[in-house]
């Protein structure tokens, strides 16, 4: 897996397909590493005529890891966030957007198109937005604008994200917590199959985990505040993707993020969590693939 150096910090990244296409950047969500970018997924938006970057964020996968910001009081993050006062982080979104563009630089690469999911999305949101220089589209999926009074988790999936594996010293004990944690947050209308997501989980551990990690990532959500202001600015053609059955992020904040950037097109899919299953892998890619060629036509719809 090659690395290579980016605002400072080791950036582990892969790429797909022909060098010389127009690039596609894919940052991934919270927590998760660039293999959680199915390889399908992927082919197909190569096989479309793009060169495929992914890579993994800093605190997760084989990039740098900020251990010397310590675990963070999520708790007393959460408090300051209800009474709306300043929280303070080791780095926020905007430094993981400079990650990312840090990476194209070192890359040799002048623009691209940016395709984020969940956390990934927030980041691709604000490269459109402060470095539009650098964005050839946008393409935001199951996420959000973080503006305030937006819905959040339902009490299913909040008591997945905040449970707890029972032996976190047991590799199949911290699967079987994966698995059942991704199950609740998942796509009720096109369900992995067990045997698929049990070996996704585990090629994602055996990879790299880091709970400590994904605590800061946590903290520079909530660090970094709102974007409904930016979004007004951004100009790159752009496409929202949600799905109707997101019970992490519901399909109220993909609506307020299409609504807020002009001219998106918002496109809902019934059915969808928040996952990218293997029944949409192809799908997706054809449609974000037909949206980076500026084949899509604004509406409203979804699948």
């Amino acid at each position: 897996m090659p690395v290579i150096e980016s605002n400072g910090i080791q950036l582990a990244y892969d790429t797909l397909g022909n060098r010389k296409n127009e690039p596609v950047l894919l940052i991934a969500g919270l927590g998760l590493q660039l293999i959680s970018w199915p390889e399908e997924f992927c082919r197909t938006l190569a096989a479309q005529g793009f060169y495929v970057i992914r890579f993994d964020n800093r605190d997760s996968g084989l990039s740098t890891k900020m251990d010397q910001l310590g675990k963070p009081d999520l708790a007393m993050a959460f408090m300051k966030s209800m009474f709306h006062m300043p929280i303070l982080s080791g780095y926020t979104l905007y430094d993981m957007g400079k990650d990312a563009t840090g990476l194209l630089d070192a890359l040799e690469i002048s623009k691209a198109h940016i395709v984020g999911a969940s956390m990934g999305g927030m980041i691709a949101q604000i490269i459109a937005g402060t470095a539009p220089h650098r964005t050839l589209t946008l393409t935001s999926i199951m996420s959000t604008s973080g503006r305030p009074g937006l819905p959040g988790p339902t009490m299913a999936a909040n008591s997945a994200l905040l449970s707890r594996p029972a032996n976190p010293r047991d590799i199949n004990s911290v699967i079987d917590h994966f698995v059942r944690t991704f199950r609740v947050i998942g796509s009720p209308g096109y369900p992995t199959p067990e045997p698929v997501l049990r070996r996704q989980v585990e090629a994602s551990i055996r990879r790299n985990i880091c709970p400590a990690g994904t605590a800061r990532q946590l903290l520079a959500i909530a660090a970094s505040g709102d974007r409904g202001a930016m979004l007004d600015t951004i100009r790159a053609r752009t496409l929202v993707i949600h799905g109707t059955d997101d019970p992490l992020v519901p399909i109220a904040c993909g609506r307020d993020t299409a609504r807020l950037v002009r001219g998106a097109i918002l496109h809902e899919i019934k059915g969808m969590g928040h996952d990218i299953p293997p029944a949409l892998e192809v799908g997706l890619a054809q449609l974000i693939g037909a949206h980076l060629k500026g084949e899509l036509i604004e509406h409203a719809g979804g699948a």
